[in-house]
């Protein structure tokens, strides 16, 4: 979140604003770093209430800050299909793997057990499967055989920033579609 929010300040991501940062945990070191950097901010728990109705009051203030795009970071919870259903292919989220492989969590702790030798990232939009949606971008990294799940975490982390970043740049330069499963570059 913090490395978005620097790029759509620094002009890095162009036609951008981020209208409000939402959390379901009131204690997430995301909201205290949105409310320094001057955003608005909302924190909406789930305790005692359904997914869909957790959801419902998401999109709700979404709706209410006019969200054209919802950009998932560190957010843990699969979206019910009435928040995919309102925001249909304006949901991104980043997954610390190169998707279809890995999916869920853990993935970094599964991909050294497997002894995979290249990993990555894979931004995509976010449908009711889980890690699932059309595949804007992936970049890869070499996995060192002296590398376990904290040392390639802290590698994969940078190289997942510039992959968000780099997506949102054509997403906001409108130079994607999406046809089928495949997004593709128009520009």
């Amino acid at each position: 979140m913090v490395a978005i929010a620097e790029a759509v300040a620094s002009g890095v991501i162009p036609n951008s604003e981020i209208s409000i940062v939402i959390s379901n945990k009131k204690d997430a070191e995301g909201i205290s770093r949105a409310s320094e950097m001057g955003l608005k901010v909302a924190v909406v728990e789930k305790a005692g209430r359904s997914r869909e109705d957790h959801d419902r009051e998401i999109v709700s203030l979404l709706e209410e800050h006019n969200a054209d795009l919802v950009c998932l970071a560190g957010y843990m919870r699969l979206l019910s299909p009435y928040f995919v259903s309102r925001f249909r292919n304006r949901i991104i989220n980043i997954h610390p793997s190169l998707l279809p492989s890995f999916p869920g969590t853990d993935a970094v702790r599964q991909a050294i057990e497997y002894g995979v030798k290249i990993t990555g990232c894979t931004v995509h939009f976010v449908d009711e499967e889980l890690d699932h949606g059309p595949i804007i971008s992936q970049s890869f990294l070499t996995v060192l055989d002296e590398d376990d799940e904290d040392s390639l975490s802290a590698r994969l982390l940078d190289v997942e920033h510039q992959t968000y970043i780099s997506a949102l740049i054509k997403i906001a330069s409108n130079s994607l579609e999406i046809i089928g499963r495949s997004v593709k570059y128009c520009k």
